[in-house]
């Protein structure tokens, strides 16, 4: 789904084909342990609505600012080759662990995703992990590569608008998520 894992999977493929594995290794360090919490019990944590809220503030925030740098390095990094202050993996984490509709997303249906393989035991937990996983890596690694191979088809001011449009992007999900976080206690 494109959001904001997809925008920076985007910029980060400017430089590296590998920058989908690299930001699905991000997201994973966020999304194991996510799921691990879900499975032994805790995913009612993620539905209290103060948690919700400084969830969407906090991330929102960070996404904010994630699209106000991409946004800045924007003209550096298409004409002089330099990348941003921050590598794909940490990308990963960032737009994994401070999106409160990824967290709300699995605090709910993913938690009841979790639910059906209890049933299998740890072994059903392993192979929800890893075809998840594995899902998220084909996907983010095909968008990289076909970015990467492809990118210096565009000119440089095609180029640089994608940036601006992946940026902003960014700032429009920071924005939604505080907005909507602010909305839970209105």
């Amino acid at each position: 789904m494109p959001g904001p894992m997809f925008a920076v999977t985007l910029a980060k493929s400017y430089r590296s084909p590998w920058a989908g594995v690299q930001v699905s290794l991000g997201h994973a360090v966020i999304e194991v342990p996510l799921i691990l919490l879900i499975y032994f019990g805790f995913a009612r944590f993620f539905e209290n609505n103060t948690v919700q809220l400084v969830l969407s503030v906090l991330g929102g925030a960070m996404i904010i600012w994630m699209g106000i740098a991409m946004f800045r390095a924007r003209a550096e990094v298409v004409q002089k080759g330099k990348d941003s202050l921050y590598g794909a993996v940490t990308a990963g984490v960032f737009t994994s662990g401070f999106n409160p509709y990824f967290l709300l997303w699995w605090a709910t249906i993913g938690s009841m995703l979790v639910m059906k393989f209890l049933g299998f035991g740890m072994a059903g937990l392993i192979l929800l992990v890893l075809v998840h996983w594995l899902c998220d890596l084909a996907w983010l690694s095909l968008v990289s590569m076909v970015f990467y191979r492809t990118h210096s088809l565009w000119g440089l001011k095609v180029q640089e608008r994608l940036f601006i449009g992946c940026s902003l992007l960014l700032i429009g999900f920071g924005g939604w998520f505080l907005i909507s976080g602010i909305r839970l206690v209105v």
